[in-house]
Parts: C-alpha cells; sequence; structure tokens
C-alpha cells in the first residue's frame, strides 16, 4: 500500500471524525440528534440527500451493472433522474410544513402517528418495524461496499475490512448525529462528485477519447452500444421502476423535514439535481469505458471497475483522494440509516411506547447506544462478501418505495385518507415485495417495486373508503398545511 494512498485515507477519516466532535457539541437535544433542529441550508440538505441516496451504490454498484451490461442500463438512470425530481417537486415542501404542523413530528412514522391521530399506535408501531427491517438490510449492502472498498485498496481480509468499516462509521454518527450526518454528508457529496466526473474522464481520454471509445466497445460487443439490447417492455419498466423508490426513502425524507424554510426548497432542489445528473453520468461512463480498458484482462468483480481504474491511472496521492471518495460515498448512507433506525428506537419504540416523558439526555443516549446495536446486527448480516451491493440495495429500495410511497403521497394530497388506509397501504406494500422477491419467472420477473408500489396504492385507497370519514380536526390540519403550502 502506497504511502500516498493511505495519507489520504487518513486526512479524510480523521476529518470525519472531527465534524462528529464538533457537531457533537452542539447536540443536548432530541430533536437535534434526530433531526438537526430543523436548520439545514438549501445546499447542506441537498448535498445530504443526494450522497445518503447514492452511497456506494453511485461508485460500484452503478459501474458495475454498466461494465456487465452496457447501456441498457441507462434506464435505471433515467427512471432515478425522474424521481428525484418529482420527489423534490411534490413532496419536499408539503412535507416540510405537514411535519412541522402536525406535533412537530421528527420521523416518518411519528409524522404518520401524528397525521391520523392514531391514539392505538398501531400505525407507529408497524411503521417502525418496516423501517428497522428494510435499513437493517441497506445499511448491510453499505458495509458490503465498505468491506470490499479496504479489502481491494489495503489486501486486507474482508471480515478485519467489513469491522474496520462500520467502526468509523458508527464513530461519528455516534457522537454527532443528524448534524454531523449532515455536514459530513454534504463534505462526502463534494468528493464523490468530484471523484466520479475525474475517473470516468482520464479513462475514456486515455482510450483516445468518447468516440474511439464507443467504436471499440461496439468491438467488443456491438449490443453494449445498444440501449434496447436485451430489454423487454417489463424490463424497461423495471429499470426505471427505480424512480418509484424516491417517495418512501425514510433517509432522503427526513433531509425534506429538516430544511430551516420551505422557501429553500427550489433552492435545494436545484443544487440536487445538477450533482445527482452529472454523478449518475459519471458512473456510467466509468462502467462503459472499463469494458475497453479491462478487455484483455476481466475483471473477476464488476463492481471493482471504479477501484480498479484509481489504482491504474492515478499516482497514489491522487489514488487515496479518489478511494476516499468511495469511502465517503459508503459512509454518506450508511451513517443515514444507522441514524434513521436509532430515531425510530429511540423516538417512535421508547418514547411513542413506553415512556412517553422520557428526558432529553436520556433518548440522545438511547438513540447512541442504538446506533451500535444496529450496526452490529447489518455488520453480520454483511459478513458474507459474496452479497452483491446492487442485489442487496435493490431490495431494500424496493421494501421502503413500496411500503411507504404511496402511503406518504396520499397522506400529503389526499384528505379523505385513514388510519387504516395507510396501515393498509403498508403493510401491502412490504409483503407484496417480500412474497415477490422470492418467485421467478414470467411477469414475478418484474422488479418487485412495481407490483408491491400498485398494490399498496390500491389497498391505501380501498381500506380508506370504507373506513369512517376522517374527523373535522384532522381536515382542518390538511386544510391548513394545503394553504401553507401556497402561500410559500
Amino acid at each position: 500500500m502506497a504511502v500516498g494512498t493511505l495519507f489520504a485515507f487518513a486526512v479524510y477519516l480523521l476529518a470525519m471524525l472531527g465534524v462528529g466532535l464538533i457537531c457533537f457539541r452542539q447536540t443536548s437535544k432530541h430533536a437535534d440528534y434526530v433531526l438537526g433542529g430543523r436548520r439545514l441550508g438549501p445546499a447542506v440538505a441537498a448535498l445530504s440527500a443526494g450522497a445518503s441516496d447514492m452511497s456506494g451504490w453511485l461508485l460500484l454498484g452503478l459501474p458495475g451493472a454498466f461494465y456487465a451490461f452496457g447501456m441498457n442500463q441507462s434506464w435505471i438512470v433515467i427512471g432515478l433522474i425522474i424521481g428525484i425530481f418529482l420527489n423534490w417537486q411534490f413532496i419536499a415542501k408539503r412535507l416540510r410544513i405537514y411535519t412541522a404542523v402536525s406535533g412537530d413530528a421528527l420521523t416518518l412514522p411519528d409524522f404518520l402517528d401524528n397525521r391520523f391521530r392514531d391514539r392505538s399506535r398501531v400505525l407507529r408501531i408497524i411503521s417502525a418495524i418496516v423501517i428497522l427491517v428494510f435499513f437493517t438490510l441497506y445499511t448491510s449492502a453499505g458495509l458490503v461496499a465498505g468491506g470490499v472498498l479496504f479489502e481491494e485498496t489495503f489486501g486486507l481480509n474482508y471480515t478485519v475490512a467489513l469491522w474496520i468499516g462500520a467502526a468509523i462509521i458508527v464513530g461519528y454518527t455516534f457522537l454527532g448525529g443528524f448534524l454531523a450526518v449532515c455536514w459530513t454528508d454534504f463534505i462526502q457529496g463534494v468528493i464523490m462528485f468530484l471523484a466520479i466526473l475525474i475517473v470516468p474522464s482520464m479513462a475514456i481520454q486515455s482510450l483516445g477519447g468518447l468516440g474511439e471509445t464507443a467504436a471499440q466497445v461496439g468491438v467488443i460487443n456491438a449490443e453494449f452500444n445498444n440501449i434496447f439490447a436485451d430489454t423487454s417492455f417489463l424490463g424497461i419498466v423495471s429499470l426505471m421502476a427505480w424512480g418509484l423508490g424516491y417517495f418512501g426513502q425514510p433517509h432522503i425524507l427526513a433531509r425534506f423535514m429538516a430544511l430551516r424554510s420551505p422557501k429553500d426548497i427550489p433552492t435545494a432542489q436545484v443544487i440536487g439535481l445538477f450533482w445527482i445528473i452529472l454523478a449518475m453520468y459519471g458512473a456510467l461512463f466509468t462502467g462503459y469505458a472499463g469494458v475497453t480498458y479491462f478487455a484483455d484482462a476481466p475483471l473477476e468483480n464488476p463492481e471493482a471497475v471504479f477501484l480498479q481504474f484509481t489504482q491504474v491511472l492515478t499516482n497514489p496521492w491522487i489514488g487515496g483522494i479518489l478511494l476516499a471518495g468511495v469511502l465517503a460515498a459508503i459512509m454518506s448512507t450508511v451513517d443515514s440509516q444507522l441514524l434513521v433506525c436509532s430515531s425510530v428506537i429511540s423516538e417512535d419504540f421508547y418514547k411513542g411506547l413506553l415512556r412517553p416523558h422520557a428526558s432529553d439526555q436520556e433518548l440522545v443516549n438511547l438513540g447512541r447506544i442504538s446506533v451500535i446495536g444496529v450496526a452490529l446486527i447489518a455488520t453480520l448480516l454483511a459478513s458474507n462478501p459474496e452479497a452483491g451491493i446492487l442485489t442487496l440495495v435493490s431490495y431494500a429500495w424496493a421494501g421502503f418505495g413500496a411500503a411507504f410511497g404511496p402511503v406518504v403521497i396520499l397522506s400529503l394530497f389526499w384528505p379523505r385518507m385513514t388510519r387504516n388506509g395507510a396501515v393498509a397501504g403498508i403493510v401491502a406494500g412490504a409483503l407484496t415485495v417480500i412474497v415477490w422477491k422470492q418467485l421467478e419467472g414470467g411477469i414475478f420477473d418484474i422488479y418487485e417495486i412495481v407490483p408491491g408500489f400498485i398494490l399498496a396504492l390500491i389497498a391505501v385507497i380501498v381500506a380508506s373508503l370504507i373506513d369512517i370519514t376522517p374527523s373535522i380536526e384532522i381536515r382542518q390540519e390538511f386544510a391548513q398545511v394545503r394553504d401553507r403550502n401556497i402561500e410559500y
């Protein structure tokens, strides 16, 4: 291991822990630890949302998909960009307003509980369980990526590498909570952005330009240049359906909730879209260039194409910085997932069900302990190095998108929706994804988020319509949010 690479890693990791220590001093209240006191600026919120969304999938999973299958994977990128735009355009502002108006909700289960005045706490419990189950899987995907990074870069045993990566991420999340997560995500987002633009640019230039790269890819496999190669209508729907997932991702929705003002959302939307579009096309061309560059010695692990480029195209100092970008991508999502799980345990289970009058310090301490507990479980789940990053992410992404997407959309835009409708939607979406994932062949090859989202949407509507009409109090609050949304 070159000294330059090791030094770049060390500086980066110390900087992240430094941010955690700084934010530790600003995190005394539970609301600070869970949602940063709702004082995020638009740039931090946008890059934090993007970085926590993309994770190691952006620099490892997505380039690997293009390296292995070619341009037909572009449908994922198209679907994600559409989903991101719609999420910022229609969900962000109304959710920010509604969570503040409806009992100053700090988490998604907290919001749903307040929105529907669920005194039984059934809705809170079910939504919290779904979050813990799928986020533990999602977190394990990030830790697999971290293990692959340390294994490929430092030659460590995978298990050792996995535990080192987990310990680093837990460190600053444990200390600084939401503020530490968002500020480290902001820094990580900048590093990721530079890394994913620099690497493919260098690779394509070394191959003689984009035209020459495309020509060489065509010689190796002509279908790799065809966006419709080996695709069907259902296949394209499956890939584009990734965009549906954005409406139900708790860690992304938390950034909307934490913005200091709904007036900041248009600015945050522009920054977020600019970042994500360029970053995803950088990932696309990283994998695409790898098809030609590594033609004589194909990679055993397609998801390592970015890592290999950093080693063959750059000197150790630059390579260390670029590899820090991969670590940044991984850390930026895992920390967010750990924090959401921690928030669910402290806010929704402990305070919501067991100790409604628990002190701020008690809740903050429990939140920190929960970070460690969830990280341990996720690390054990990630102990299999053969677990594909994209496979794990796609499963968790579908689970959240189907379980919460329709519920969030209708809770914000349909005044007739009821508590029973929300429960039915979450259960229908989550169970459909779990069952569909186990089936194969024919229609069952379609990405599980599609049937999950559709059935959850139907379940919400049907269960709400056969239920009693929401109370006057709930309808008045809905009207208040609608009016404020128009004002902003």
